[in-house]
């Protein structure tokens, strides 16, 4: 059996020891979408991301974190000796849980179907606004600072509810149990009914003398600003989870989520279909005669495209690699080039002449009809199933 190396998590989420929460957070968060399974397909990307998961469950809980720093990797150890403290995450929360956890969170949680947390009824409501980026910034990711108005704790009461210098008093009706217990009786026997004591709503405690800044509930509106990271590829059909941002819960009761809904720009050039880009090339009939090679623009450059000669109009090229990145694995999509012949509207006199001297010797069309080409929506299906 081969020994168990000890990690050293501040240098697997490459973070000095002194590191702030903050520092901690965001290293995970790069490395996380770094490694994750779904977007990184090299043979080690998995126990990458396993370890680095590893190091942020232990770096992100102060108390796991003292003993870490104290001790090293044996003061979190739950295995004998020479086991990895989590047991390849056997005894500890699994991988991926803590990733949609904490991203949702973090801000990628339900791009990848991130999971739910537990809520009591204390917790706060979600916090749901919308983002508009331009086509430019979901391809190339951004950051975006937001102002919110959430609910946040009272800081008069300490978000207790009651003002400074009084205190809570046990609940009369439920003797601070927090639940009223029923008892019922009927003819198949006796029934015991237990609900949230009203009076106190559930806590056990009342207030008898309320906070004046809040009336009581712990909390009051802020403005608050906060730090978005816009993943490379995100879509309208996305949306990013930051846990714990949104507004808290009454007296002390933990925080909703914040909830941001992308919304993208129409574009003056490109239509999107997922992770392609559709593009409209105009081009003259002599260089959809005689062929061409030309500059056509993509998302963030440009790229050359070889016109074969005697293309038609609407025919559709593709260039591999051009369009959006793939938000859920590696690579990008393709870029679609729809060629449009163009006919100008106000000739010279040369051109006219040159014109006229194509007629008389040009080729003759094919007959009307509807004929088996493909109709353009076939086309498009055909380029963008491909």
């Amino acid at each position: 059996m081969e020994a168990y190396v000890s990690k050293d998590y501040y240098e697997l989420l490459g973070v000095a020891r002194d590191a702030s929460s903050d520092d901690i957070r965001k290293a995970y968060r790069k490395l996380a979408m770094q490694y994750h399974p779904d977007r990184n397909s090299e043979p080690d990307a998995e126990e990458r991301f396993k370890e680095v998961t590893e190091a942020w469950e232990v770096l992100s809980t102060p108390d796991k974190r003292e003993l870490y720093d104290r001790y090293g990797e044996a003061g979190v150890r739950r295995g004998g000796a020479g086991e990895s403290p989590f047991g390849g995450f056997a005894n500890f929360t699994d991988p991926l849980e803590v990733f949609m956890r904490e991203f949702g969170a973090g801000g990628f949680g339900d791009l990848f179907g991130g999971g739910q947390r537990g809520a009591n009824s204390r917790t706060g409501s979600s916090l749901k606004i919308s983002l508009t980026l331009t086509l430019e910034e979901a391809a190339r990711g951004a950051e975006r600072v937001v102002r919110v108005s959430v609910m946040s704790p009272c800081e008069r009461c300490n978000a207790g509810g009651a003002e400074p210098g009084s205190s809570t008093v046990t609940c009369e009706n439920c003797q601070g149990v927090g639940e009223v217990r029923v008892v019922q009786r009927s003819m198949l026997g006796q029934f015991v009914s237990v609900s949230p004591c009203r009076p106190c709503g559930g806590e056990g405690t009342r207030i008898e003398n309320k906070c004046r800044e809040c009336s009581g509930s712990g909390r009051i509106k802020t403005d608050k600003m906060v730090d978005l990271e816009i993943p490379a590829g995100i879509s309208a059909e996305d949306y990013l989870k930051l846990r714990g941002r949104g507004n808290v819960g009454p007296r002390g009761g933990e925080p909703g989520d914040l909830i941001v809904r992308i919304e993208i720009e129409p574009h003056d050039q490109f239509d999107r279909n997922g992770d392609d880009l559709l593009i409209d090339l105009p081009i003259t009939f002599s260089q959809a005669a005689l062929g061409v090679e030309l500059e056509v623009p993509t998302i963030l450059s440009e790229a050359r495209i070889t016109i074969p000669a005697g293309i038609q109009a609407g025919q559709i090229l593709r260039l591999r690699g051009q369009g959006m990145p793939k938000l859920r694995a590696n690579g990008r999509g393709d870029q679609l080039v729809r060629v449009r012949v163009w006919t100008p509207t106000d000739v010279g006199p040369e051109q006219l002449s040159a014109l006229k001297d194509l007629a008389a010797v040009e080729q003759d069309p094919p007959e009307p009809g509807r004929g088996d080409d493909p109709t353009f929506w076939e086309r498009v299906k055909a380029a963008f199933t491909a």
